[in-house]
């Protein structure tokens, strides 16, 4: 039984051992990176149990990504391996401190030839949440049919669904991403956006009036991530919870939104209420900033339990 399975493209990163131009550098480090699986990688870590569904090429990236994700614990048992279609890859360009360019080589991935055939409805079936992001449906007119057909069967099995907006504007433009994603929002139980992002869904002028208006078209829950000023979260009684953030040195933003999603995910997973899983979400958000790569520091249960800063919070 798998508490959380997840859907979506992962890919081979590389970054250069020295900030500057790309064009300058000569080493690299090689990481493994995707929000779907920061997510699954970061709720293993913290003693869940998730599975993360996609398709790698049947090359040499391909065997590392899937290496790397079982590695951490991930059941990769539903992952395809595509003989047409190369694994993407990515890297990161660090011009100076915080400031990271990502630059995609994911055209004709193996990912974006994800079908619904390649989905096992049993499999998604024995998870409590099925979590999606916007990146998928965004990849190409299969795998936005893929997630879709993965609502469905999660709504015929009575499988949670969690969704991260998580907008590429190098993959499709603003009205494109809102259309396509509001339409799935009836079909979302919980909503994980940053603050832009629910901004722009929402059109509205603040967080708070986001929050409401999203929880309004579907959703049971809604939670704004707000980075440094913490998150907040709208609940099915139209409550607002509020937690902020945890001091800690950034070394590397990019991957805190997942974590983030995956500690909210774990507290809910726990029967924690809204203000206790956000606090859980803001920790690991904040500890995957502190080292590079999306999910070298993500914590486990022990560490992250010895940040949480509210003894009310009841672990099990």
């Amino acid at each position: 039984m798998l508490d959380v399975v997840t859907i979506g493209e992962s890919m081979v990163q590389l970054t250069p051992t020295t900030a500057g131009r790309l064009r300058y550098a000569t080493r690299f480090e090689r990481f493994v990176a995707g929000a779907e699986s920061n997510v699954a990688i970061g709720l293993t870590r913290l003693g869940h149990a998730a599975g993360w569904v996609s398709r790698v090429g049947a090359d040499e990236f391909g065997a590392c990504v899937v290496s790397a994700i079982r590695g951490e614990g991930v059941d990769v048992s539903t992952v395809v391996r595509d003989l047409e279609a190369p694994t993407g890859v990515y890297f990161k360009e660090r011009r100076q401190p915080r400031a990271t360019h990502v630059h995609y080589y994911r055209a004709g991935s193996a990912a974006s030839r994800l079908d619904p055939d390649d989905l096992r409805p049993e499999y998604i079936a024995q998870a409590q949440y099925l979590h999606l992001t916007g990146i998928t449906p965004a990849l190409s007119a299969t795998c936005r049919e893929t997630v879709w057909e993965a609502l469905r069967i999660a709504e015929r099995e009575g499988v949670r669904v969690s969704m991260d907006p998580n907008i590429r504007r190098r993959l499709w433009p603003d009205d494109e991403a809102r259309a396509v994603l509001l339409e799935m929002l009836p079909r979302v139980d919980l909503v994980l956006a940053s603050d832009d992002e629910a901004l722009l869904l929402a059109e509205t002028d603040t967080p708070e009036d986001a929050a409401h208006a999203l929880r309004a078209m579907g959703p049971e829950q809604v939670v704004v991530r707000r980075g440094a000023d913490g998150a907040l979260a709208a609940g099915p009684s139209s409550e607002m919870e509020e937690a902020p953030a945890i001091e800690v040195e950034v070394v590397e933003p990019v991957g805190a939104g997942d974590a983030f999603n995956a500690g909210f995910l774990s507290g809910q997973l726990r029967g924690w209420d809204l203000g206790a899983s956000l606090r859980l979400g803001n920790v690991l958000g904040g500890l995957a900033t502190t080292a590079p790569g999306d999910v070298q520091a993500l914590p486990t249960w022990e560490e992250a339990q010895a940040r949480l800063d509210s003894a009310s919070i009841i672990t099990r």
